[in-house]
């Protein structure tokens, strides 16, 4: 124990410097937090190995218990300018999302773990499970796409046919990258389609939903890898892969975006008992990608073609490829046949979104993503942002929850195709393009100001009017304010404009209005209005922001 408090000692040491040092560069604040979580938790640590945990800082002070001042692992807390910044992608998504016509739904925060349970292959172990408490094992969902499939398991005959959207958090037990977005605690945004149609349209406009959805975001240049689960198992199956290695399988290929094909093909041949020569055939098809070009390419290929799963596949997606043309957004797309997707449910289209940012730091060949020392947490200097979105279609996911008939069969069959937008990645990445001082939290439009005389009721009175006229108004909470502590208050919280009241404009039934973003100097203190005509001014100037 004496060893591991000396160790501590050192780390903690270290960690200190290396945030102050953080906080010397300007760092960017997500990095610097980051960091700080690390140093709170060393010092816990040595807190819990010396026996001070819990203890009163001050002995003068009785009752009042030291805390560990964090959030938990994987989870953070959100500011003002985060909040803006986040309310603004919220509203963005859920605009393009009700211009397709869908409606939202809400469902609970936690399922029984039974309904969880066998969704999602190897990314099971993810899954958080809650204490049993009345009899009834629960576990936190892990995404919005089970829930759906159970809510229409259960309400089917009212949905046959449904467009729904739903924004909530999810939860999953994995090893976070906090400046990456990559949280155990976080927000999906899911549109989905749910219905019998002809083959391939409700696929085409998801992905049209998608392609609006981050465009309207201005992430910059992104790209939507597109596969096929029937093209990718009929790869595996005349490959000579047994069916029931598949999916295991089908999870490891889809690491290729994260390490090279030689960490991929040892742990399908080492881990998952496939013989190298059939990982080898594997390898050729999967290091494929194109667009149309490489549809005619396996379209020409006898062996794949002459496979029933792989042709069904490929002839969805040459229809799919026309409609995507018709959309507009064919030249986004790309046919990458190492997408996998690790989620049993899939069995269909699938697809995933990435920038630039997705792709982890290039390492050495063999090397895998680093670890913080002292801790289990990933060094976020070594992993990506990951995929920004990422959705596929699933048609029995709903009839798993529906039971079955004397043949075998679901009792309900709705066939369903759905994206999934990962907020806080997007989150990441816009954050990293801005600077924290220029955000506004807030959305106040004018700044009253009292000249000489503090003015108070005559602010309130003149804020009141603002309200009363839906603008959104202000005024500094003091009684005699001095002048430059109120422009300073209308400058920091970045309002546009000031009506500014002294006095002698009072008496004469007048105001000074003055807009903040302008720095003309030829404005002055403003220009000069009558009260009366405040709001109307106001509201023209509002209306051409």
């Amino acid at each position: 124990m004496a060893d591991r408090k000396v160790e501590l000692t050192q780390k903690i040491e270290e960690q200190g410097s290396k945030v102050r040092q953080l906080k010397a560069e300007g760092a960017e604040k997500t990095a610097i937090d980051a960091e700080v979580a690390v140093l709170k938790g060393l010092k816990q640590e040595l807190a819990v190995l010396e026996g001070t945990a819990g203890e009163t800082k001050s002995k003068g002070k009785a009752g009042k218990t030291s805390f560990v001042l964090k959030t938990p692992k994987g989870t953070k807390d959100y500011n003002d300018k985060d909040m803006a910044i986040r309310e603004k992608v919220f509203s963005t998504i859920t605009k393009v999302f009700k211009k397709h016509g869908a409606v939202t739904i809400d469902t609970p925060v936690f399922e029984l773990k039974e309904i969880l349970s066998g969704k999602y292959g190897e990314d099971s172990k993810l899954i958080y499970d809650l204490k049993d408490q009345g009899g009834e094992e629960c576990s936190l969902r892990y995404d919005l796409t089970v829930p759906f499939a159970r809510f229409l398991a259960m309400n089917g005959k009212e949905y046959q046919n449904f467009k729904r959207y739903h924004i909530a958090k999810v939860y999953r037990r994995d090893q976070p990258a906090m400046t990456k977005g990559r949280m155990r605690e976080f927000y999906q945004c899911d549109f989905d389609i749910a219905g019998v149609y002809d083959p391939m349209i409700p696929d085409a406009e998801i992905l049209r939903v998608l392609c609006e959805a981050l465009t309207a975001l201005d992430l910059g240049k992104f790209t939507v890898k597109i596969n096929h689960r029937k093209i990718l198992d009929g790869i595996f199956e005349v490959c000579g892969v047994p069916e029931d290695n598949i999916r295991p399988i089908s999870s490891a290929v889809d690491k290729l975006d994260k390490l090279p094909w030689e960490d991929v093909k040892k742990e399908m041949t080492e881990e998952k008992g496939l013989a190298p020569e059939v990982a080898d055939k594997i390898g050729e098809y999967v290091k494929l990608k194109g667009g149309r070009d490489l549809l005619e390419k396996l379209f020409k290929d006898a062996i794949l073609t002459g496979n029933k799963s792989a042709s069904e596949g490929l002839a969805d997606m040459a229809l799919l490829f026309d409609f995507l043309e018709v959309f507009g957004i064919m030249d986004l797309m790309s046919f990458d046949l190492s997408l996998a997707r690790g989620l049993d449910y899939y069995t269909g289209i699938i697809y995933e979104a990435v920038t630039e940012k997705s792709a982890p730091p290039k390492l050495a060949e063999g090397t895998k993503p680093k670890t913080k020392e002292g801790t289990d947490e990933l060094d976020e200097s070594t992993v990506g942002v990951g995929s920004i979105a990422a959705g596929g279609r699933y048609d029995n996911l709903v009839g798993m929850f529906s039971g079955r008939n004397k043949k075998g069969e679901p009792n309900l069959k709705i066939p369903c195709v759905g994206v999934s937008i990962g907020v806080e990645r997007v989150f990441s990445i816009l954050m990293a393009k801005q600077k924290a001082e220029d955000i506004k939290s807030n959305e106040t439009e004018v700044y009253v100001i009292a000249v000489g005389d503090g003015l108070l009721k005559e602010r309130m009175q003149i804020a009141k009017e603002l309200w009363e006229a839906d603008i959104k108004a202000s005024f500094l909470f003091k009684n005699k304010p001095k002048l430059d502590k109120q422009w300073a208050a209308c400058e920091k919280e970045h309002i546009p404009f000031a009506v500014i009241i002294g006095r002698d404009e009072l008496d004469k039934g007048e105001i000074r209005l003055k807009d903040m973003r302008s720095k003309n100097e030829a404005q002055g203190g403003g220009v000069t209005l009558q009260r009366a005509d405040m709001v109307k001014e106001l509201k023209a100037r509002l209306q051409t922001m």
